[in-house]
């Protein structure tokens, strides 16, 4: 009964942390909502330096969650510079928590309200936040022969047309990278091969278009790439063999105890403006993930496992950046459920703040 108990607990661990974050959307969309009001007849730059900061807070309280509260250990390899910059950020793409390790490096920067995602079109319709990340500068991209490059180029140039700080998350693989779905791996391994292209093992066939797209509308605006590799710590089995990586509810339940992260700041000037030789410095780029995962899963030394190549910093994040954004937004919701008409408006901005958000994306899809 004890063992159970303990099992219990230690499966609860996750539920602080979704009942804050989720719990504080509503109070999160009321603040942003009044000042996407107030801000109507303004220049379109006080409204985002302001949302900006709305979204930096937000997220603040994220990572108070996802770093301070699972004290896991990031392991930064490469250089980060310690300057904002206006950049597209190209990732391996394996778990949700992805989304998250973004934001790690961006609160490193100062650089955290600027972070924009390149969505798969189905999360637009996540109740809250699937309107409001399109609000932030997220743009939602249909797949294949559906994708919407025009759609894409004119927020993209609209965005450089207001100045808007700009740091730009794309996973070029189009989905999560598991080692058990064996029947994606093979797909996207036979469609590298059709194409005259390696084949990669611990990485998915990237795909050029929202790349190209990206780059090509903001290639005068942007300072670099950064070329960024991610691996989970505790994601090999008792074979040996690469499994699934953490779940953002795993991750929260202090299953991971590190991330290595290998990042590679490249000069936009190295980055071919075709699209032809793009897709061809892409590929390659993911040779190099491709590689480093090789070493960081099944190099033949122990000694090598487990580690990216070169020397890497414990970078620790201290509480002074994320638990003033907690007790902000926990302490307004709070306040907010403790009148019965509070109560009531948090109620119905759940409810209509969803279908209105839902109405709105499908009005702009």
């Amino acid at each position: 009964m004890l063992l159970s108990l303990v099992l219990h607990m230690y499966s609860m661990r996750c539920v602080l942390p979704a009942a804050v974050l989720l719990g504080t959307a509503p109070t999160y969309v009321l603040a942003w909502g009044a000042w996407r009001l107030l801000s109507a007849f303004l220049p379109s730059r006080f409204y985002q330096a302001v949302d900006d900061r709305l979204y930096c807070i937000y997220q603040s309280m994220v990572l108070f969650f996802f770093e301070n509260y699972t004290g896991v250990q990031i392991l930064l390899y490469g250089d980060l510079p310690k300057n904002k910059e206006n950049i597209i950020y190209l990732a391996n793409h394996q778990s949700t928590v992805d989304w998250i390790i973004a934001d790690i490096l961006a609160i490193r920067q100062n650089a955290l309200g600027h972070v924009r995602y390149v969505l798969k079109d189905g999360l637009k319709w996540l109740p809250l936040y699937g309107c409001y990340f399109s609000q932030h500068g997220g743009i939602y991209v249909k797949r294949s022969a559906k994708f919407n490059e025009k759609e894409m180029r004119k927020k993209l140039q609209s965005y450089v047309n207001a100045g808007t700080p700009m740091y730009l998350v794309i996973f070029p693989e189009g989905t999560r990278y598991n080692p058990e779905l064996t029947k994606v791996l093979s797909a996207s391994q036979a469609f590298a091969a059709q194409e005259g292209l390696p084949v990669l093992k611990h990485v998915l066939t990237p795909r050029i278009k929202a790349t190209h797209v990206a780059f090509d509308s903001m290639k005068d605006y942007l300072d670099a790439v950064y070329d960024v590799t991610v691996a989970f710590e505790g994601t090999m089995d008792d074979k040996g063999q690469r499994k699934e990586a953490p779940s953002m509810v795993e991750f929260l339940c202090k299953e991971c105890p590190k991330i290595h992260i290998y990042l590679d700041r490249i000069e936009k000037k190295d980055v071919p403006e075709e699209q032809v030789y793009m897709k061809r410095w892409l590929h390659e780029r993911f040779e190099i993930k491709d590689k480093l995962l090789i070493e960081f899963y099944d190099s033949p030394d122990p000694e090598r496992r487990n580690k990216f190549p070169g020397e890497s910093v414990n970078s620790k994040l201290s509480l002074k950046k994320t638990l003033p954004s907690f007790l902000i937004l926990s302490g307004l919701t709070a306040g907010l459920l403790m009148t019965e008409a509070g109560r009531k408006l948090y109620v119905k901005t759940w409810i209509y703040g969803t279908l209105i958000g839902c109405l709105w994306v499908s009005i702009k899809a």
